[in-house]
């Protein structure tokens, strides 16, 4: 993957000798390779009850019913917070970012970013992705104990470990133009689970 980043950067670099435009190719490499990792969820909210607290003695059974009946809408929304650590000895920048995230293999969502970051070497910064998902979408098209367990994971209560891919797809500014990258840059980790 990184090889046809550096080989599509290549050639525009061929192409073009401003130094500004130079700057930006390098920027746009160094980004893809940061170091990704997961830092943490923050802003949870299940059908419309702040968790980003903890559970409360309030919140549970409530919760246990909403999981548990048949809702036709169950809103999640969360801000994944990612560490984005720039190994290289110059600034890493990225004008947005297309995402998709699967947890447990089950494709939750799709999204995008309009934000640029521009992290300095040798530096870290957290990326947001604020994310949206309808659980009763979800619970129909998947099966429903999939579902219930991962929100479990969600809520600090569930037994087993959920695994997570996110499908990085950033976008850079070269020129003065906005340019896509032609692959996904991979992000995986594990959360929840009893410890």
């Amino acid at each position: 993957m990184k090889k046809r980043i550096l080989a599509l950067l290549v050639i525009v670099a061929t192409f073009v000798s401003c130094d500004s435009v130079q700057q930006g190719l390098l920027g746009t490499y160094n980004m893809v390779n940061c170091k990704y990792n997961y830092k943490s969820i923050s802003g949870l909210t299940v059908s419309g009850m702040n968790l980003s607290n903890g559970l409360s003695l309030t919140s549970i059974p409530k919760l246990t019913s909403i999981l548990s009946g048949n809702a036709s809408s169950i809103p999640l929304d969360f801000t994944l917070n990612l560490n984005v650590e720039n190994p290289n000895q110059s600034a890493a920048m990225l004008q947005g970012l297309q995402y998709v995230l699967s947890i447990d293999g089950i494709q939750f969502t799709t999204g995008s970013l309009n934000q640029s970051l521009n992290i300095g070497a040798g530096q870290s910064q957290t990326l947001p992705l604020k994310i949206g998902v309808d659980l009763a979408s979800l619970m129909k098209s998947n099966s429903k104990d999939a579902v219930v367990d991962i929100a479990k994971n969600f809520l600090g209560i569930g037994s087993k470990a959920s695994n997570v891919s996110l499908q990085l797809k950033p976008s850079f500014n070269i020129g003065g133009q906005n340019i896509t990258s032609p692959v996904y840059i991979p992000v995986s980790f594990s959360f929840g689970g009893s410890k």
